[in-house]
């Protein structure tokens, strides 16, 4: 079976995620980073994350050793029928290395890009051929949860996101299509406003962060793995749903319990954040913190698919 072949621009945590993702889908992944020492942590990543995919299953021609570390972005993106951008989140360098992308790509390969804020119609500009520029942002660990939301610029039709989606879905990605871009997508956004009132209570002395983590991982973690937070409040409202929902506990949407705006990040706030998660992580390090979460996120997802299957396309 012939390999279908990818391109992988930036090989930091996002980046080597996607390669993990698409080699575990039988692709063949041509990489580029000029940082020193990036192969080697590209073959690394690989070997810490290989199992997790494993467990989840590989396509039959799937091999870890598929990647290739080329000199310049126009060897690496040749041939390629998806490209992934994953430079650091500067305006500046991602419209520089999505335009230079562009020029060496074939005319109609997908560009897509891993930024978790930047508007697509922003990073199209100076583009050739801006249009099949999109975001196609990720979440972290990519090669286990498939979340990703695809955003079209003012240069894209709705084929370009149609056929992104099909390609996506082939590396086992769920699609989530916005139709209107805005900063920071939808899902970041989310998790944000979540972040902000995380870091008051922290900051007012009401919760400690393991407290903070324990409201979420035992309560609307839990549910919110499921049915997230429409229909986990669809189901507060008894028998009619929503609709009584709303009518009982809409009037307390407008009180005060809420800090829209994030708190100033003090050196003593800072303080007492990171103090409190390595109290919370103990004596375990980063390395079996993040196995254990991928062990975890495996066996959840498995769970997940059971319970709530997902249709193949999302849309906000």
């Amino acid at each position: 079976m012939n390999k279908k072949t990818a391109a992988v621009i930036g090989t930091g945590v996002i980046g080597n995620g996607w390669i993990v993702r698409l080699l575990a889908h039988g692709y063949e992944v041509k990489a580029f980073d000029p940082a020193e020492g990036a192969e080697a942590k590209t073959k690394e990543a690989i070997s810490k994350a290989w199992p997790s995919v494993q467990e989840m299953g590989l396509a039959d021609n799937a091999s870890p050793a598929a990647v290739t570390f080329y000199p310049t972005i126009e060897e690496t993106v040749s041939g390629s029928v998806l490209i992934q951008e994953n430079v650091p989140e500067r305006t500046e360098l991602k419209q520089k290395v999505l335009k230079d992308i562009s020029r060496y790509a074939d005319p109609d390969t997908i560009i897509g890009s891993s930024t978790s804020g930047i508007k697509p119609s922003v990073l199209q500009k100076g583009a050739v051929n801006p249009g099949r520029i999109i975001v196609a942002h990720p979440f972290n660990p990519v090669y286990l949860l498939p979340l990703v939301e695809l955003v079209g610029g003012e240069h894209t039709d709705s084929p370009v996101i149609h056929r992104a989606r099909t390609l996506y879905e082939d590396i086992g990605m769920k699609s989530m299509i916005i139709e209107k871009e805005i900063e920071g997508h939808v899902a970041d956004r989310l998790m944000e406003a979540l972040w902000r009132e995380a870091l008051h209570i922290v900051n007012d002395g009401i919760a400690t962060t393991e407290e903070v983590d324990k409201a979420i991982t035992y309560g609307a973690g839990l549910r919110w793995a499921q049915m997230g937070p429409f229909l986990t409040f669809h189901l507060a409202g008894g028998d009619q749903g929503m609709r009584h929902m709303l009518e009982q506990f809409g009037p307390a949407l407008k009180l005060p319990w809420t800090k829209l705006e994030a708190p100033e990040l003090t050196d003593e706030l800072k303080e007492k954040v990171i103090a409190g998660c390595e109290q919370h992580a103990g004596d375990e390090s980063i390395a079996e913190l993040e196995r254990k979460r991928n062990e975890f996120l495996v066996k959840l997802l498995d769970l997940v698919e059971d319970y709530w299957p997902e249709k193949k396309e999302v849309r906000a």
